[in-house]
């Protein structure tokens, strides 16, 4: 009996375990290479994922809020100026303006009003100090709040400086068709919001959306 039992186990396997291991085998790669292919487009959409080959030229309003620059001092302006006009945008306005609450209201509300503009960036105002109004400048005139911006901003920004991030009201809005993004006055924070955040949000190629492509039904 012991003999019979060896040769018994020493018999190949039926032909029908060796279909269900090949179909095993074929399930376990298709869902590796299902994995793989679904990780990179993740990692893709996470970066910008650009799928047309020519971008919109936006027209875009560059605003500084600082008492104490001008345009020769003005690096985050600048900065500003360059990013928007190295991704293709057109600068329609470049503005540098004190730290006076009506002051900044009047300039939003005219830009806001202007047609030739789309888009306004704003450097500068947005701390925590007695002078820090830009946001309460801005308040009034809001449509449709973005708070999204300020939340994604300041985590980007904690990899960067740490907790001193919550110092930060940098903010974005849409007010009647026209989008405003509120960013710090620091050339790193703009750097930072522009290359992150801002320019692939303008660009209506990037995936899987984009505030360009939704500007017609603003």
């Amino acid at each position: 009996m012991l003999c019979h039992y060896q040769r018994l186990r020493a018999q190949p396997a039926p032909p029908w375990a060796l279909v269900a291991g090949q179909v095993e085998l074929f399930r376990n790669e298709t869902a590796g290479t299902l994995n793989s292919t679904l990780a990179a487009r993740r990692q893709l959409r996470l970066a910008g994922e650009v799928s047309e080959p020519v971008l919109l030229p936006l027209q875009v309003a560059v605003v500084t809020i600082s008492d104490t620059r001008n345009l020769e001092t003005d690096s985050s302006g600048a900065l500003l100026v360059e990013l928007l006009g190295s991704a293709g945008h057109q600068l329609a306005q470049r503005q540098l303006i004190r730290d006076d609450l009506l002051v900044i209201r009047e300039l939003f509300a005219r830009l806001r009003d202007d047609a030739s503009v789309q888009v306004v960036i704003a450097t500068g105002g947005t701390g925590i100090t007695a002078r820090d109004v830009t946001p309460e400048a801005l308040e009034p005139l809001i449509t449709k709040p973005i708070p999204g911006f300020g939340e994604l901003f300041r985590s980007l920004s904690f990899a960067e400086i740490g907790a001193s991030t919550i110092q930060s009201r940098a903010t974005a809005a849409l007010c009647d068709r026209t989008l405003f993004f509120l960013l710090p006055g620091s050339r790193a924070a703009v750097r930072l919001a522009m290359e992150r955040i801002v320019l692939p949000q303008l660009d209506r190629r990037t995936r899987p959306c984009n505030f360009a492509e939704l500007m017609p039904r603003f």
